[in-house]
């Protein structure tokens, strides 16, 4: 089981805090340096993530439109999507040039039974087109990580938020602890563990490299780290709060590259709100994946049209 009183958590911590007060520009070029040691740089993951499940989630995240518990929301309940729709939609995202395919259901737990047979028949169905598959679906047993592993699941994310220590100002119906056990079944089936968080909901500097020092100190870190800046929604208890600055998204993508070298950093939920320019600043400090696609479950997302402008800025000049 891993131990978050672990004195290597503190350690890596102070590393963590120092590097995301360092100088921009120094810390920038560090994580640059370390994202070439390991990294084809031209190497950006293309990610679609659809929610095969929305709304009526009984978690109260703070920060979540899906949750029961936010009713001034008005989110419009959907029911579980067929599976021939859901494989559909990935054939659509490969020929937009997705390479991973995500799947999220409004679940607290994995429930066996037809909905969950149905999840791994969308796994199926999704490698079957030669794609990435990753799913999020709450809180897993052990018996069910293997059987996603054995449909042939890519990767199971479940985020971590934010540090231990502000988790329960977010999050009063899910321990941190049941999040670890949840990754502990993934890391014991063979698959590989998408996990990060979230910054800008009110959390210190030093939560958010206790955060990062929690993931780093897994053993082997996780493969896939996403990084999301809060998306403020009106009726959610964070829906008053400012969206992050660029400056800050760029110091957490660079110091996860540095603290976990030869993982995929992703540029996750937020991204909406960052110029191109931003972008290409987080790319350079280390991040390599994007989701793609204008939604991202329920929250707005960089449309296609400039992302594709942002891939033209970033391709060599015929």
């Amino acid at each position: 089981m891993f131990d978050l009183n672990n004195s290597s958590v503190a350690e890596t911590a102070d590393q963590a805090e120092a590097l995301l007060k360092a100088p921009l520009l120094d810390l920038l070029h560090q994580a640059a340096d370390v994202h070439r040691a390991h990294h084809d740089v031209t190497d950006i993951q293309k990610a679609s993530l659809l929610s095969v499940k929305t709304g009526g989630c009984p978690e109260d995240c703070a920060y979540c439109p899906q949750s029961a518990h936010h009713k001034e929301v008005g989110l419009q309940k959907e029911h579980f999507m067929n599976p021939d729709a859901v494989i559909e939609m990935a054939q659509r995202a490969k020929s937009a040039g997705a390479e991973r395919f995500c799947m999220g259901a409004a679940w607290r737990k994995v429930r066996d039974g037809a909905e969950f047979d149905a999840v791994l028949e969308m796994v199926r169905g999704v490698r079957g087109l030669d794609m990435e598959a990753c799913v999020t679906l709450g809180m897993l047993q052990r018996h069910q990580a293997e059987a996603l592993a054995e449909a042939g699941l890519t990767a199971y994310n479940h985020n971590l938020d934010t540090g231990p220590e502000f988790y329960g100002e977010i999050i009063g119906t899910r321990t941190y602890r049941d999040r670890l056990e949840t990754l502990e079944h993934v890391r014991a089936a063979g698959m590989s563990i998408c996990c990060g968080g979230i910054i800008g909901m009110g959390e210190s500097l030093r939560d958010r490299a206790d955060m990062l020092a929690v993931l780093a100190n897994f053993t082997p870190p996780p493969e896939s780290v996403p990084i999301n800046a809060l998306i403020p929604v009106k009726g959610t208890p964070l829906g008053h709060l400012p969206r992050v600055r660029a400056p800050e998204i760029i110091r957490m993508v660079a110091t996860a590259r540095i603290l976990m070298p030869k993982a995929r950093v992703r540029l996750s939920a937020g991204r909406d709100g960052f110029s191109i320019s931003d972008q290409i600043l987080c790319f350079m400090a280390g991040a390599n994946s994007i989701f793609y696609g204008d939604e991202l479950l329920t929250a707005p997302n960089s449309s296609l049209s400039l992302d594709k402008e942002l891939f033209e800025t970033l391709a060599a000049i015929e």
